[in-house]
């Protein structure tokens, strides 16, 4: 039965796969799978495909070597292959289209497009399931992989962070061609919306844009692995002070979505954060909760004011 545009609940599954750049390719090799404890995979050309312990799908990276630091794609599935019609239908009527590929290591073929300020994004449904080999086979039927407790031994992928010259219409294009819900936003005295959070299902956001300061378009401000308790947190910010790893914001919560974190920058020049804790979305008529300019004055939920480098700092890196 055709499905009704109105009736649409969510048509975007989860993030699949996040392709990051560095032009320090062996450094920032170590730096995931010795520091982060991610698996790889395989290899393909000048690009490592790294996965988390907790992935259903072959890998959560593709980490490619390059002149400059910054995102070479995003990709997400679909809830469907009808869903992937639909959303493909939307966003070639935006005019943000770019076309059909026949795949990557790991899923089927897949449409790529822009959103509004550049970012390079991909769409897919058919995937490989991870099969683990003999030495990573979990005690767990219901685990994809062993937890080896290797470095900060990374769960999943959690979530993405777009720098943005204008975040209100890469908003919209998320939640008009992608159907994402809108769930936090921070408003400005101006009426300017400064950042805003997008769930595709019931966690609380997957995709966030923040206000480039410098005006740049297409960067990336960072994405972020998730580990199960802030004590992980904790431990991973032991661990990156003793591999020598740059901690740019210390453990802590976040007041928008409730998520504790540390964030540090890759050898290659990326922010990475490690997150976990935040809330699910159950409510059918939830409404996104705003966020005054003064309220955000007052900083981070336990009162530890936000560094200034949030607002300057992404990749590719701009004078």
């Amino acid at each position: 039965m055709e499905q009704h545009e109105e009736e649409i609940i969510q048509e975007i599954a989860h993030l699949g796969h996040v392709e990051l750049l560095t032009p320090k390719p062996e450094e920032s090799l170590h730096f995931f799978k010795e520091v982060l404890g991610m698996q790889e995979v395989t290899r393909r050309d000048d690009s490592v495909y790294l996965r988390c312990w907790g992935d259903y799908e072959q890998y959560s990276l593709k980490l490619t070597a390059s002149k400059q630091a910054g995102i070479g794609h995003t990709a997400m599935r679909a809830m469907s292959p009808r869903a992937l019609e639909r959303r493909i239908k939307a966003i070639e009527a935006s005019g943000h289209g770019i076309g059909w590929t026949d795949g990557d290591f790991g899923h089927g073929k897949s449409y790529h497009f822009r959103d509004p300020d550049g970012h390079l994004l991909e769409l897919y449904y058919e995937t490989e399931r991870y099969q683990p080999p003999e030495h990573l086979r979990p005690a767990l039927k219901n685990q994809p992989q062993k937890n080896t407790g290797h470095g900060v031994a990374v769960r999943s992928l959690d979530h993405i962070n777009f720098f943005a010259s204008n975040t209100e219409t890469n908003g919209a294009f998320m939640a008009n061609q992608l159907k994402l819900k809108l769930t936090e936003q921070i408003v400005l005295d101006s009426g300017y919306h400064a950042a805003v959070w997008y769930r595709m299902g019931h966690k609380s956001y997957d995709v966030v844009y923040s206000h480039d300061s410098t005006g740049s378009k297409g960067r990336l401000h960072h994405f972020a692995f998730a580990v199960e308790t802030f004590e992980q947190i904790a431990r991973a910010a032991d661990i990156f002070l003793e591999n020598g790893v740059f901690i740019e914001f210390a453990p802590s919560k976040h007041a928008i979505n409730q998520t504790y974190f540390v964030y540090v920058i890759e050898p290659g020049g990326n922010r990475i954060e490690i997150c976990a804790g935040g809330y699910s979305v159950l409510a059918p008529d939830f409404e996104p909760v705003t966020w005054t300019e003064a309220e955000r004055k007052k900083g981070q939920a336990w009162g530890n004011q936000t560094v200034a480098s949030f607002h300057t700092y992404g990749t590719p890196i701009v004078e």
